[in-house]
């Protein structure tokens, strides 16, 4: 058995179990250098949130491995220059890594991949963070889908949802010197003002919070998940694993495996990875998701930009309170619950006719759940513009959506405080709300909150407008 090191390269799969490059690496007895980069040479640097989660997801992941043995090596620079570096540092002959799928990263892999075989060193890559590849599911033209029901009754028979790999009981660590970044060093956590802080109340980071999490939602609430999943004003209502399934603190496998004994129930929840894995059908067959209309029809259509509006939303201030709520929910907790997210994003695209890639950009930036595929196939359905989407004419409502899915106001009383003293007939449309009733509720429309930033009517026939005029 040889005691030359193998590398083992952490990327969005910070856990110790189900991971296969790092059990595949611990399964040789030989010794395992645990190494994660923070890349400088990105083609899209991380949002604000993203590095707030990815700081604590690290300190998580390092305590895990400690646990088995391991340590956990922190660089920061390129990734070709940083791998060679540590090769020479070590002499490790093997480098392992879970594969990524969006195209600048895939570049990168493929590129040090080919220069490392090239030199006669070991290089394995696995498949950790999805059911199946993005190229397995095709049509009978031999072509990927487009259209996400057919994709989902196709994948069925593809999907790998087998046991689990354990976290493996120990690893041989490399016993000579090498040097780490600290995690303080890599300046992941916002300062001045430390805005970050206000979101740890409402997360467990890292694997074992993933976990916890699973266990709690599997265990009662994924029962009415079908119906419970579009009311935000219910906190149990969704899993809010989004954010551990972006960072790799909990696999795909491992959720499915957590329903297994509930399948039936499940099985409106796990249509939702299903969704995250078709995301990344379209992701990786269309690289530029995150900035290009998938549907080139909506190359043509006039926007209205407007830095005031744009503003509003993001803050929180458009004088709708259901939008208003899923915003400040957003900038407070990182996290914006799913149906809320499908109304804000419709409010700016097609209230405000804003163009969607200014709202994926501010989500990219906000969510600790950012993820290249879903966060841009998500913007274009909702706008119209991409695979299986929401026809652009569909129009969230602002009001009757909250009257809907927050029947008693409660979501817009937690995140919009000014607000929570009128009843809950007014709570949803302010505007309509006799002078009296404001009064007593301390409300004062264009003071205390503002005044609708656009009419729903008017905006509603603008949108449309502009939407035929872009056909024509």
């Amino acid at each position: 058995m040889s005691d030359t090191p193998i590398i083992v390269w952490f990327r969005r799969d910070l856990r110790v179990a189900d991971n296969p490059a790092l059990s595949e690496a611990a399964k040789t007895g030989r010794p395992v250098i645990c190494l994660y980069i923070l890349e400088t040479e990105r083609e899209r640097e991380l949002g604000g949130a993203s590095k707030w989660w990815l700081h604590h997801s690290l300190q998580s992941l390092s305590e895990d491995l400690e646990a088995i043995g391991a340590t956990l090596i922190l660089r920061k620079g390129q990734a070709f220059r940083i791998l060679d570096m540590l090769i020479e540092e070590t002499g490790a002959d093997s480098i392992y890594w879970n594969r990524r799928y969006d195209l600048a990263p895939r570049e990168i892999d493929a590129a040090i991949k080919s220069d490392l075989k090239a030199r006669g060193l070991t290089v394995e890559t696995f498949r950790a963070n999805l059911l199946s590849e993005p190229w397995t599911v095709k049509t009978k033209t031999d072509n990927y889908y487009k259209v996400f029901t057919p994709y989902w009754r196709a994948a069925q028979d593809s999907l790998d949802t087998g046991k689990p790999l354990p976290t493996p009981k120990s690893i041989k660590t490399y016993t000579g010197e090498i040097k780490s970044n600290s995690l303080e060093s890599l300046k992941l956590l916002p300062s001045s003002p430390d805005w970050g802080s206000k979101m740890s109340p409402h997360w467990t980071i890292g694997s074992k919070g993933a976990a916890k999490a699973l266990e709690q939602f599997v265990g009662g609430p994924v029962a009415d998940y079908p119906e419970d999943r579009n009311r935000p004003d219910k906190d149990n209502g969704t899993s809010k694993l989004s954010p551990h399934l972006a960072f790799g603190e909990i696999s795909p496998k491992q959720i499915w495996h957590g329903c297994k004994g509930n399948l039936d129930s499940a099985r409106k929840f796990l249509a939702e990875i299903g969704w995250r894995e078709f995301s990344y059908v379209l992701l990786f067959h269309n690289p530029k998701l995150a900035t290009e209309n998938f549907k080139p029809a909506f190359d043509g259509f006039e926007w209205n930009p407007s830095e005031d509006n744009l503003q509003a939303w993001q803050h929180g201030q458009t004088g709708y309170p259901f939008v208003d709520a899923g915003m400040r929910q957003l900038w407070q907790t990182g996290w914006q619950h799913n149906r809320v997210r499908m109304v804000t994003a419709s409010f700016l695209i097609k209230h405000l006719l804003i163009d969607w890639r200014e709202g994926e950009k501010w989500f990219w930036d906000t969510l600790v759940d950012a993820d290249p595929a879903s966060n841009a196939a998500s913007w274009q359905w909702v706008a119209g513009s991409g695979a299986d989407a929401s026809p652009y004419f569909r129009i969230f409502n602002p009001f009757t959506q909250g009257e809907k899915f927050d029947p008693n106001g409660d979501y817009v009383r937690k995140f919009v405080p000014e607000l929570s003293k009128l009843p809950k007939k007014y709570i949803h449309r302010p505007w309509e709300a006799p002078q009296n009733v404001l009064d007593y509720a301390g409300v004062t429309l264009g003071k205390t909150y503002p005044k609708p930033i656009v009419d729903h009517k008017e905006a509603r026939e603008k949108a449309l407008a502009a939407y035929k005029a872009s056909r024509e």
